[in-house]
């Protein structure tokens, strides 16, 4: 029986790209990627020539039966996400189930997640957080915020540059304009950027400068 690993990839900058990853993508039988577009850009550049096999939240259901299938066959499979960790707001959290639930074994090699960065860079208590990811966009939206509302802990959220402000604008209405938050963009690449002060102070700024890249907002939990 082969293995499934789960391969960190870098969130902007390749230097990110670690030397152990660089190997399990060479020595694999197949690569699952999220855009095979995206990643056929990150392989070519470490000279990586491996089989690879679109996996996305489109697909996966449908996927996910073959992959294992092959896996029990003897193949070896790594998962990697355009940026990130797999499975950490990116597909992943499918094909790890079905493979634990075969026996089959899975190993998650350590890399970069963005999250983590903006989270120590914040300046927030971070000894407990909880991790929201993107937050629903319709249905159940008000409900998750309302509850939210009364987390004691850091919060992190991702959210993309264009509903950014109206997602700050959403946070001062439930949690408060002056509860202190952090916006992070553009981890680990030239133009990277942490702005902190409140929620108010935050849509001024935003409103004045569009954001632009990929956004962690870190949010500070209710005070005791």
């Amino acid at each position: 029986m082969g293995k499934l690993y789960v391969v960190p990839t870098p969130v902007g900058n390749l230097e990110d790209m670690t030397f152990r990853a660089i190997k399990v993508l060479k020595e694999v039988d197949l690569i699952l990627a999220e855009d095979t577009r995206t990643s056929g850009i990150l392989l070519k550049h470490f000279e990586i020539k491996n089989a690879m096999q679109s996996h996305h939240k489109f697909n996966e259901h449908k996927t996910v039966e073959s992959v294992v299938n092959k896996i029990k066959g003897g193949a070896s499979v790594a998962l990697i996400s355009d940026a990130g960790t797999p499975g950490i707001s990116d597909p992943g959290f499918l094909v790890v189930r079905e493979c634990v639930r075969n026996g089959i074994e899975v190993q998650c090699l350590p890399g970069a997640t963005a999250f983590v960065p903006a989270l120590v860079a914040s300046g927030l208590p971070n000894e407990k957080f909880c991790f929201e990811g993107f937050l629903p966009q319709k249905k159940g939206r008000q409900t998750r915020l309302k509850t939210l509302a009364e987390e004691r802990r850091t919060i992190v959220f991702y959210e993309s540059p264009h509903r950014l402000l109206k997602t700050l604008t959403q946070f001062a209405e439930y949690f408060g304009a002056e509860r202190q938050a952090t916006v992070s963009r553009e981890i680990s690449k030239l133009h990277e950027e942490t702005v902190r002060g409140s929620l108010a102070e935050l849509i001024e700024h935003f409103t004045a400068t569009e954001p632009r890249g990929e956004i962690v907002i870190v949010l500070a939990g209710i005070d005791d």
